[in-house]
């Protein structure tokens, strides 16, 4: 990842032009009031109901309905098949009682912000006049409720649907497409613009949008949903207010977004993908199926921490399937990597594209939530990936270096490390600072995973020489900045002996390879099995496992 360099003019300009707007809408706004008819006060029951506040102990809370049962193996097909689906995202077909009803057609006039009301959309399409910074404001506790085929059109002329700062506020059984022009709105949203806190988001197609689709906050729930064709994300967890915290999702559709292709026009610039995590702590990402996307399918990026992602069905990312980044704290299990980094690793030259990337992450007990003791990685399910897993420890990244590309962010583990702290070469090279610099790769046990790899299912270029086949645990040579106290062969020989990092227990069929201690250092099954020793390269890795089937000479 090379940097969330956020729009900052951008959200100025927003501001700006909608306080024009609002002073321009204020005649015709009390116009709406006096015009408008509605039934009881009262707002019907919600379908779906927002996450209650929690500490950082622990997740999210779900919502009261379609929980489903405790999942205890990967889904052997996917397990939200949303798109389309019109069993899950077909709305009422009559008016909710004490609703408000939307007429279709021109709603740029419509008084959309009654605290606590219900607007039924009427079937039809809807929009919003032309104005870029068009848009509905809701008021707190409102509910927008989707008629069958009621559709909200941008037009590709407003910016974005849903923005402000209201919160409980839900949107259902809506699709909303066609907000933002072709390559407008990057890092903002159509859905939850400005990341509101509360939200609940369920039963409703986003299709065709700029930027992301949708914007989470504190405490949001993300359900039941289709989230295709949004030209950056189908979903992007940040807020300019900082921290996040308490997030759902659950069994959406989140399928070939990032169709602006940013990693192609703004070479390296890793914010794009199915969906991204910033900075958000305790996040349930569960039943999901994440399905050809461009860039990576699922990426939690810088200061997450507390993360479950459980019976997911990941399929067909470009690049990385799951990448955990500069983060903490995690559980991974029973979800299925599917053909994931089939059409990016290729391309990826030097260094093996994984289904699971875990970067600069790994569990700490002094960052309080769960998982704390041991990041964990089992009972997945790994199908014809360009790679299995990798743990990757970038020697040259650390708080306060120029090679930390997230510009800005320091570690979670001690106030004491900060940008400035970590970036004075006579403070890195002493405890504290030397450890608590660093985002570690440590803590992490990969278990009784499946990892099934055939090359000729993959392609002709799936070769040793392509890096294709590989888990890994592994950093490079130290180098830079000249000041760095982790120069040469510090941090290779720490991420793979001394960080408690241990795949155990596997289950491997096909011939692969693994990656161990520094990068480039090529070895097959019984070399990285043998008992550690980093004179000879012997990782002792995977006590436990089987291997199956065909092998190569991977060195």
């Amino acid at each position: 990842m090379s940097g969330y360099q956020l729009e900052d003019w951008m959200t100025d300009r927003r501001r700006f032009a909608k306080l024009g707007v609002a002073l321009v809408a204020v005649a015709a706004i009390a116009v709406a009031l006096s015009a408008c008819t509605a039934g009881s006060t009262q707002a019907p029951s919600r379908t779906a109901s927002t996450a209650p506040a929690q500490p950082h102990s622990g997740p999210a809370s779900a919502p009261a309905q379609n929980q489903d049962p405790a999942v205890t193996a990967p889904p052997k097909t996917p397990p939200a098949p949303m798109c389309g689906n019109n069993s899950v995202l077909r709305g009422p077909a009559t008016l909710p009682r004490g609703a408000i009803r939307v007429p279709a057609g021109n709603n740029a006039g419509f008084d959309f912000t009654i605290p606590g009301k219900t607007f039924w959309f009427a079937p039809g399409v809807h929009t919003l006049g032309t104005g870029a910074f068009n848009n509905i404001d809701p008021a707190n506790a409102d509910t927008y409720v989707g008629a069958p085929a009621a559709i909200l059109d941008g037009q590709q002329r407003n910016d974005s649907a849903f923005d402000g700062s209201a919160t409980h506020v839900v949107i259902e059984y809506l699709t909303i497409r066609n907000f933002g022009a072709w390559g407008g709105d990057q890092q903002e949203g159509v859905v939850n613009h400005d990341s509101a806190s509360y939200w609940t988001i369920t039963h409703s197609t986003i299709i065709g949008n700029a930027g992301a689709g949708v914007m989470l906050g504190s405490h949001d729930v993300l359900s039941w949903s289709c989230l295709q064709n949004n030209q950056q994300y189908g979903f992007n967890a940040y807020s300019n207010n900082g921290e996040i915290v308490d997030l759902w999702l659950d069994h959406n559709e989140i399928i070939d977004n990032d169709t602006y292709n940013y990693e192609v026009r703004f070479n390296g610039c890793g914010c794009s993908g199915g969906g991204k995590f910033w900075n958000v702590v305790n996040a349930r990402v569960t039943s999901n199926w994440v399905v050809n996307n461009k860039s990576v399918g699922l990426w939690a990026d810088t200061d997450n921490a507390g993360f479950e992602f459980v019976g997911n069905y990941i399929q067909n990312s470009q690049g990385v399937g799951l990448q955990y980044e500069i983060s903490y704290n995690a559980l991974i299990e029973f979800n299925t990597f599917d053909h994931n980094g089939v059409a990016g690793g290729p391309a990826n030259t030097g260094f093996p594209t994984s289904a699971i990337y875990i970067s600069e992450s790994g569990s700490d007990r002094r960052v309080n939530t769960n998982y704390n003791g041991q990041f964990l990685i089992a009972h997945n399910n790994f199908v014809n990936n360009w790679g299995g897993v990798i743990l990757w420890e970038n020697s040259n990244r650390f708080c306060g270096s120029p090679d930390n590309s997230s510009t800005g962010y320091c570690t979670m583990v001690d106030p004491k490390a900060t940008t400035t702290s970590c970036s004075t070469p006579a403070n890195v090279e002493n405890q504290l600072y030397f450890g608590d610099c660093r985002w570690k790769t440590q803590n992490i046990l990969v278990e009784d995973n499946a990892f099934t790899f055939s090359p000729s299912a993959i392609g002709t270029a799936c070769t040793v020489a392509n890096n294709c086949g590989y888990n890994g645990v592994f950093s490079e040579y130290g180098s830079d900045p000249s000041w760095s106290p982790y120069m040469r062969d510090v941090v290779p020989t720490d991420i793979a002996f001394h960080q408690n990092n241990h795949f155990l227990d596997n289950t491997y069929s096909g011939p692969w390879c693994f990656m161990g201690w520094q990068l480039g250092t090529s070895m097959g099954f019984n070399q990285w099995r043998a008992a550690a020793n980093v004179a000879n390269a012997q990782l002792g890795q995977d006590a436990g496992s089987t291997h199956t089937g065909a092998s190569r000479a991977c060195s």
